[in-house]
């Protein structure tokens, strides 16, 4: 007996249909999911605890807050830096204008002269650097950075300073970053030693320049020995290099920043008298190329210490007839 074939049309229609059903199925399942999925997640919002998303908004204020002094001390050091720069364009190209004919190796050469002159006939200063050994490394990086900075500032002066680092001893973590990180370090035409300053000059003759001291530096005189605290303190411990003037039994004075300046509102209501090293000699070393406090403090201190010069204080001082 010969079996029933089925109807070719008759079974892709049930095929079809049963495509459909599954399809149908599967759909149905999938929303299911997609719903339980949805009350899952709702319900993992709802039983958050308020305080986690008030901490998160106060961590993420934080970062915003600490990324905002990050951009202004950022933009505050490029205008320096810019300030910097154009100083030394103007100072390069006053000398290219009265002497168009030098050249480079002939300006190098004056430039020798000059610094190898101050060595004997300039304005002493020292950069006093015993207060090391609490530094972090990287302290000691930034202020080897500074003394860089300080010694290209001295070069490009017209009167440059006679410049003496004390207290540096060779076997110390500064005398290494100094020669790691300041190319041609051993032969910068200023005095390296390890004796202090009062093995060198007279007491009676030293000033100590600190920002704590009651005294403001009113004139710079040939017959002193100014000295610098070598000191990059990020922990800002009070009184530093008072406490080393004060041991050493010399005198002190301070910048006169409050004579000539004014603090500046602003957002973070900060306010700084604690310069680097290299930013108290650019601000000693014009004011003796010019005679003005308000021109040096107005050149070369930072804007982001939130102080600006007083509008009254416009005239310059006269400078030391002992000034050479």
């Amino acid at each position: 007996m010969e079996a029933l074939k089925p109807d070719p049309v008759e079974s892709k229609q049930m095929a079809h249909n049963s495509s459909d059903e599954c399809e149908k199925q599967l759909n149905g399942v999938s929303e299911e999911m997609d719903l339980l999925q949805i009350d899952v997640d709702t319900a993992e919002v709802e039983d958050r605890p308020e305080r986690e998303a008030a901490g998160f908004s106060k961590n993420v204020l934080r970062k915003q807050r600490h990324w905002e002094r990050q951009l202004a001390a950022k933009k505050s050091k490029r205008k320096e830096e810019k300030q910097r720069r154009k100083l030394n364009r103007e100072q390069e190209s006053d000398a290219g204008a009265d002497n168009p004919q030098l050249t480079k190796r002939v300006m190098k050469a004056i430039t020798k002269e000059r610094l190898a002159e101050a060595q004997s006939t300039g304005l002493k200063l020292c950069v006093d650097l015993s207060m090391t050994d609490s530094m972090s490394d990287k302290e000691i990086s930034r202020l080897a950075g500074q003394l860089r900075r300080l010694y290209g500032s001295n070069k490009k002066a017209t009167r440059p300073f006679h410049l003496l680092l004390t207290d540096l001893r060779e076997d110390s973590r500064l005398y290494r970053e100094c020669l790691r990180m300041n190319e041609g370090f051993l032969n910068y035409m200023m005095d390296i030693t390890e004796e202090s300053c009062l093995d060198l000059f007279p007491p009676e003759t030293v000033v100590y320049l600190t920002p704590d001291a009651e005294e403001a530096l009113q004139t710079v005189d040939a017959d002193k020995v100014y000295v610098l605290g070598g000191l990059v303190d990020e922990s800002i411990q009070k009184k530093l290099s008072f406490s080393r003037a004060t041991e050493l039994r010399v005198h002190t004075a301070r910048l006169p920043i409050d004579e000539y300046m004014v603090k500046k509102d602003n957002a973070k209501n900060f306010h700084s008298k604690i310069l680097a090293v290299n930013q108290v000699f650019d601000i000693l070393l014009t004011f003796c190329n010019t005679g003005s406090w308000t021109e040096a403090l107005q050149m070369w201190f930072p804007r982001g210490k939130g102080y600006v010069v007083a509008p009254e204080n416009s005239s310059p001082l006269p400078v030391s007839s002992s000034q050479t």
